[in-house]
């Protein structure tokens, strides 16, 4: 408790480019455009996919098998071959990191809708991309939702790999406190991790209680 106390107490730690304000913005730019950019390709296959059913084994295997990549020796590979001129050699691991769970939720919640609806939405004259944005997409919103919130936690933790490279984010406090031994640093920026990780998943649940209908939360309560 001490050491948190120094380190959130430190009034250098709250200025400048090494401060937590700049830290954190810097994490989250890295999380953030790395989801977005796991969203841009994993959302639109994983609708595709679910929809019409074709690739799914393939495409499916192959997310699989990026959950096994190991984040930080793909980050230390990238930046041997590409330098650390950008922040593109993190963005590249982290959004692998993220797309697995977007695209298996994705297709998962949309071949999980009961095939009664989608006959009905037919029987109603509803065309194939009719049927996808006005009935399938609202009733696997949840999962959708849980997908991106389980990525979106993965990637906030996981950011913290840059500092490994000399990049920035929250990681910097982890790992130049355990370079120095300074371990107030290590143990504060732990906690900031662990707090931004914790407001992601407090974000998404707000946004799930916004977006998803009270007739689909009680359908996925009742399964």
């Amino acid at each position: 408790m001490n050491w948190l106390i120094d380190f959130f107490g430190d009034p250098v730690n709250w200025s400048g480019p090494d401060g937590i304000p700049a830290r954190l913005l810097e994490h989250l730019e890295f999380a953030g455009l790395s989801l977005l950019l796991a969203m841009l390709i994993a959302l639109p296959l994983g609708l595709l996919i679910g929809h019409t059913g074709r690739g799914a084994l393939l495409v499916v295997s192959i997310a699989n098998a990026a959950r096994a990549l190991p984040t930080l020796g793909l980050l230390v590979l990238i930046v041997l071959l590409m330098g650390v001129g950008t922040i593109l050699p993190v963005l590249i691991p982290l959004v692998a990191l993220a797309v697995p769970p977007i695209l298996v939720n994705t297709y998962e919640g949309i071949r999980g809708v009961d095939p009664d609806l989608r006959d009905a939405a037919y029987g109603m004259g509803l065309r194939g991309g009719q049927v996808l944005g006005r009935v399938l997409v609202p009733v696997a919103l949840p999962l959708i939702l849980l997908g991106l919130r389980l990525a979106a936690i993965q990637v906030v933790a996981t950011a913290t790999v840059a500092a490994y490279v000399g990049l920035g984010g929250l990681g910097r406090f982890i790992i130049d406190g355990l370079a120095t031994k300074n371990f107030p640093s290590t143990i504060g920026g732990a906690v900031l991790v662990a707090l931004l990780a914790l407001l992601v998943q407090l974000g998404f649940t707000l946004v799930q209680r916004a977006t998803v209908s009270p007739g689909v939360s009680e359908r996925q309560t009742i399964r």
